[in-house]
């Protein structure tokens, strides 16, 4: 009887080690299974989110552009559009989980060769966009400038264009519609691609108050100028001559005639008040033209500049020569350079030399 209960009792045992094995064959099983799960979903989540999802081909970077107002499924579109972006897919699965969806900010941003989805929805979501360098050179109207600057950022050529004939937006930066154009000094700046109008004038009234340094405040100060005067003085310089080298003799008469309160007579402020700076030869009818910018009708200085001079030409006002010259006029040549006389009667042996030059050229107007 012992013997028969040992037996069931072996045979239990044997029995429950055969179970045992098999229970922990199957957690152990189990177990891998969960681990070799868990690392495959690590692994997607790792390549969803660090691995390149980038490819801009033999370029070094490129940029994509989303514009104000832009909604998430907006910059969906952008970024398909732009065959930057491998997959799509994984790039709005670290988008959404990254809260992108909700965080949607405009401007311009660079994209550089094997940037992952965490990288790349990082730069988006907090708005790091690259600058732009603006570049804009002497402009005649406002809508050049408009469509300089709007060719180079997202802003409204529109609005900036319109600022010029506002009574209001000049006045707030210290100026009236006739000389807001000295604000905008030609240069290269850099600017956030979606700035917009009022961003671009306050900009350029920072611009223009660092360019005003003491120094140049004192030499217009010395000629007896203010700043609006020198930058309208240096619009009528710009104009007359192309040759730098000569800007400053150019200046050096225009400073003469006002101290000595004769008329500027410059040619440029008549084409300005006509409206057409394509006439080549400025005969007598033009000259009766009733307008403040007539400076062969009105002495001194005309109400603004007839351009946005160059800083070149700013300069060559504040730092003029100084000379006995009262009168220049254009070489008898395609040079591009002017003969200075010092009285009426050389400076008209030199105007009737050129005006036969322009008769032979058939330059009549």
């Amino acid at each position: 009887m012992i013997i028969f209960i040992f037996g069931l009792l072996f045979i239990h045992l044997n029995m429950a080690k055969r179970i045992g094995k098999r229970i922990i064959i199957i957690v152990a099983i189990s177990l891998a299974l969960v681990i070799a799960a868990g690392g495959f979903y690590s692994y997607e989540i790792y390549s969803k989110m660090f691995l390149s999802n980038v490819s801009i081909g033999d370029k070094e970077y490129a940029y994509i552009y989303i514009p104000t107002g832009s909604t998430y499924a907006d910059v969906i579109s952008i970024i398909e559009e732009s065959g930057y972006v491998t997959s799509i897919e994984s790039f709005k699965w670290a988008g959404s989980r990254m809260g992108y969806p909700y965080s949607v900010k405009s401007g311009r941003y660079k994209l550089a060769n094997g940037t992952n989805n965490k990288d790349l929805v990082s730069i988006l979501r907090a708005g790091l966009q690259t600058p732009v360098r603006v570049t804009f050179t002497g402009f005649r109207t406002p809508q050049q400038l408009a469509q300089l600057i709007a060719n180079q950022i997202e802003v409204d050529s529109t609005e900036i264009a319109n600022a010029f004939t506002d009574n209001e937006i000049p006045s707030q930066y210290g100026f009236n519609q006739q000389t807001f154009v000295a604000m905008f000094i030609p240069n290269t700046y850099e600017f956030f691609w979606n700035t917009n109008a009022k961003g671009f004038f306050d900009r350029m009234k920072k611009e223009y108050e660092i360019f005003w340094t003491v120094e140049k405040e004192q030499k217009a100060k010395d000629i007896g100028l203010s700043r609006v005067n020198v930058s309208t003085l240096a619009s009528i310089v710009e104009e007359e001559t192309i040759k730098v080298d000569e800007r400053q003799r150019v200046a050096g008469v225009y400073i003469n005639r006002l101290k000595r309160g004769i008329p500027l007579q410059a040619d440029p402020t008549i084409k300005y008040a006509m409206g057409n700076f394509t006439i080549r030869r400025i005969l007598t009818k033009h000259l009766s033209i009733d307008s403040p910018y007539n400076t062969y009708k009105y002495r001194g200085l005309p109400p603004g500049p007839i351009n946005s001079p160059s800083i070149s030409s700013i300069n060559a006002v504040l730092n003029y020569e100084s000379h006995k010259y009262l009168y220049f006029c254009a070489k008898p040549d395609y040079s591009g350079y002017h003969a200075f006389a010092k009285n009426l009667s050389e400076h008209n042996k030199n105007a009737r030399e050129y005006q036969r030059f322009l008769n032979k050229e058939r330059i009549y107007r």
